[in-house]
């Protein structure tokens, strides 16, 4: 699996802003590493249960998580960036 394009969520462009620098920069590097290879070990790569199913995550650290949707053609929606606690939304 070769992802083809990334796209970005209101939501998710939202909330990268609000992220510490540091926690962007990471972000910026791991969705590289996903498009790249998407089972590269450090991103974690793992789909969500319960009402949260239909989306996929990757890790940017212990606290911090991306949330995406996989669309057509191996393209992906980003839905957010936020720490673990986005799963109890």
């Amino acid at each position: 699996m070769i992802i083809q394009e990334i796209h970005y969520s209101k939501e998710f462009l939202e909330n990268f802003k609000k992220m510490p620098k540091n926690i962007q920069e990471k972000a910026i590097e791991n969705l590289e590493k996903l498009k790249e290879n998407p089972f590269y070990p450090s991103l974690r790569l793992h789909s969500l249960k319960g009402k949260l199913e239909w989306l996929w995550s990757i890790s940017l650290s212990k606290a911090y998580r991306v949330t995406f949707e996989p669309l057509e053609n191996w393209d992906i929606l980003l839905t957010s960036i936020w720490t673990h606690s986005i799963y109890e939304k």
